[in-house]
């Protein structure tokens, strides 16, 4: 008989294995905030252009008309008062009340709220303007990292 050289299966299988969950604690480990971060703005990034389709679909059933409300402003983040009102919220005092988006639940069931708003408030976190030649803008101030998150069509 000759004598056996080499990994088995078994131990090569082990290996690979004992590698993958170390690589797996290393990448989580190095900075979990940052995940975290980014998921948060990859989620108002899709809540912003929710609500703009929304109101462009909106636009197209009524010849062209915007929903009702919404400010001509030329700065969406740094503007008071266009932030939208939640869905059911207690009150829209001094908030912008996009209902016209969630009636009957033809274009919305509900206005997106930001990640990172109150439970308690009746904000959504998101702002909406529109510019004198009517191009709507919808932002998320609240973006972290930095990061500004605005989508204008």
């Amino acid at each position: 008989m000759y004598p056996r050289k080499g990994f088995t299966m078994l131990e090569l299988l082990l290996v690979v294995a004992a590698i993958g969950i170390l690589a797996g604690l290393v990448i989580t480990a190095l900075n979990p905030g940052a995940r975290v971060t980014e998921t948060r703005n990859s989620r108002r990034r899709v809540d912003v252009n929710i609500i703009l389709n929304a109101v462009y679909q909106f636009a197209l059933d009524n010849n062209g008309a915007l929903p009702s409300g919404i400010p001509t402003t030329s700065d969406c983040p740094g503007t008071a008062g266009n932030e939208i009102c939640r869905t059911g919220a207690s009150s829209c005092s001094g908030l912008l009340a996009l209902t016209e988006l969630t009636d009957d639940d033809r274009y919305l069931v509900e206005l997106p709220v930001d990640p990172s708003a109150a439970s308690g408030s009746d904000g959504t976190g998101y702002r909406i303007s529109r510019s004198s030649t009517g191009r709507v803008t919808v932002c998320a101030p609240e973006a972290e990292d930095g990061e500004v998150i605005t989508v204008t069509r």
